[in-house]
């Protein structure tokens, strides 16, 4: 078994241990009242994303996600929240320095005693969720499970629906799937943007996200026999047809979004096994992007 399937299985563990710091996460987190933003790159800025939508959705005021590189101190925060594994990404940090002073900082990370610790007021260390592989796994799930909890939701059905993840079947076999697109609504738009993500990743195979009802909106124009639609969460199930009307496999199931991504992520180590890659040292990636002045 490779590092990352390893990881991937872990999982619910990880999700269980992580819960013990809810208390800290609702203080970071949560803030009701505050105007938030959330700052990633690649899979941390999908988790920002998911993040921003369920704080808003919880009612606890508004919250932004940007990309890092792209972050301009235009808008006024109460509290900026900046996500990453490795706590060394160049782009992360440049934003960080950026952020007006009276802003309140947090890092939420995977390593101790990175460059990141010294640019933030208050820090949620996930080191127990940290990862050998370079493809992310069990850090962004483990950011997003408690989030979910830090504002309020009712997980006590996680962990039994990432042990099922760990053992359904696959949606598809992967000798047959060519084309991948996955979808989600509200805060599982992040989740699929994630998805996506991990395909091109582990197993440099051609991967397409988007909100779910803008999928009729031409994406469906490239669906095939060989295309994969996978749903997260509460997807419309009319979109079902409109990929198979399109001749794909479409896939749902009624677990937790999180488990769902287990599912996604173990069909794209598969399909890496089957196209011979290694998702251990997927191509031209590294853990940390960490950027020269050249660059």
């Amino acid at each position: 078994m490779n590092d990352t399937s390893e990881e991937i299985a872990s999982q619910p563990a990880v999700w269980a241990q992580a819960l013990a710091l809810t208390d800290v996460a609702r203080r970071e987190l949560a803030a009701p009242g505050e105007r938030v933003l959330l700052l990633g790159c690649g899979t941390s800025w999908f988790v920002a994303q998911s993040i921003a939508e369920l704080r808003e959705g919880a009612g606890l005021g508004e919250t932004d996600a940007v990309c890092a590189s792209e972050y301009r101190p235009r808008r006024h925060y109460d509290r900026v929240v900046a996500i990453s594994r490795s706590g060394t990404s160049t782009e992360v940090l440049d934003a960080l320095r950026q952020v007006p002073a009276g802003t309140h900082r947090v890092a939420i990370t995977a390593v101790d005693g990175m460059p990141i610790d010294s640019l933030a007021e208050a820090r949620i260390l996930l080191d127990f969720a940290d990862e050998r592989s370079v493809v992310q796994t069990r850090f962004p799930t483990t950011v997003l499970a408690l989030a979910r909890a830090a504002f309020g939701e009712d997980l006590t059905h996680l962990v039994d629906d990432g042990k099922a993840a760990l053992v359904s079947s696959l949606p598809a076999d992967p000798a047959t799937i060519e084309h991948l697109v996955f979808l989600g609504t509200g805060w599982t738009v992040g989740l699929a943007h994630e998805a996506a993500l991990k395909v091109r990743e582990a197993a440099q195979a051609y991967s397409e996200s988007y909100p779910a009802m803008d999928f009729r909106h031409g994406p469906v124009a490239v669906a095939g026999a060989h295309s994969l639609v996978f749903s997260f969460g509460d997807v419309p199930v009319s979109l079902d047809e409109v990929g198979r009307s399109a001749g794909a496999t479409t896939y749902r199931d009624q677990r937790d979004p999180l488990a769902q991504l287990v599912l996604a992520q173990r069909f794209a180590i598969a399909l890496a096994a089957h196209r011979g890659f290694d998702p251990d040292n997927p191509r031209l990636l590294t853990r940390s992007v960490v950027l020269t002045d050249a660059a």
